[in-house]
């Protein structure tokens, strides 16, 4: 996976408001329009009775981090009966560090409170680099609780690894023939249909995740 190239454009003030409710009244999204389907396709982390919501991400993504306050509302107001992921996608280089850290946090119950302090230090603040290192990624971490040496040892360990292997095989899955490269941030609902960032937008791509949410609702009932 890699960052996204471009980012949904902002409202055209000038565009048509008729279309838009339209396509709103409609309600109904179209597989290989408004999302894509993942042949024989499985959830990352599966929970009994739950329909799984993934996000696949990168903190050195600026379109991720500009995503993220908006994803924090929307996942709020989920049903009972869904479930949200963050999934970490490695890449190469920085983006696998990232990733590392992010289950290192995850294992030490430190990933929710860190979160979006990593997306502010990067892509606000400034005071990490979107290629930092292992070691410079573990200090931020013990800004924030955790033993940044222990930190470190954490993100090259063995559990990490396993992780990151996971997280590898679930992205790998969504690479669909003839579908667009993935790029983040992107959506998996229950591991069958990918969501992918379009012109239309982040609110029409948390309204698709909505609809399949209760589409796989349903079907599980």
């Amino acid at each position: 996976a890699a960052c996204h190239h471009r980012a949904p454009p902002p409202p055209d003030p000038a565009a048509p408001v008729a279309s838009a409710a339209a396509d709103a009244s409609a309600g109904a999204r179209v597989a290989g329009v408004d999302y894509i389907e993942i042949p024989n396709g499985q959830p990352f982390a599966p929970v009994e009775g739950k329909v799984e919501v993934a996000e696949a991400s990168g903190y050195p993504c600026p379109h991720c981090a500009h995503f993220e306050p908006m994803l924090t509302t929307w996942k709020a107001k989920l049903p009972d009966s869904a479930r949200f992921v963050s999934v970490p996608a490695p890449s190469a280089g920085p983006w696998d560090d990232f990733a590392r850290g992010y289950f290192a946090a995850e294992a030490l119950g430190l990933a929710d409170r860190t979160h979006m302090a990593m997306f502010q230090a990067i892509h606000g603040q400034r005071s990490l680099a979107p290629n930092a290192s292992v070691e410079q990624i573990a200090a931020f971490y013990g800004l924030h609780g955790a033993n940044a040496a222990d930190f470190a040892a954490a993100m090259r360990s063995a559990q990490v690894d396993a992780r990151l292997e996971q997280a590898r095989r679930f992205l790998a899955a969504s690479e669909v023939a003839g579908a667009p490269q993935i790029g983040t941030p992107m959506m998996i609902v229950n591991g069958k249909y990918r969501i992918d960032v379009s012109e239309a937008g982040y609110e029409k791509m948390l309204d698709t995740v909505d609809k399949l949410v209760a589409r796989e609702s349903a079907a599980g009932r």
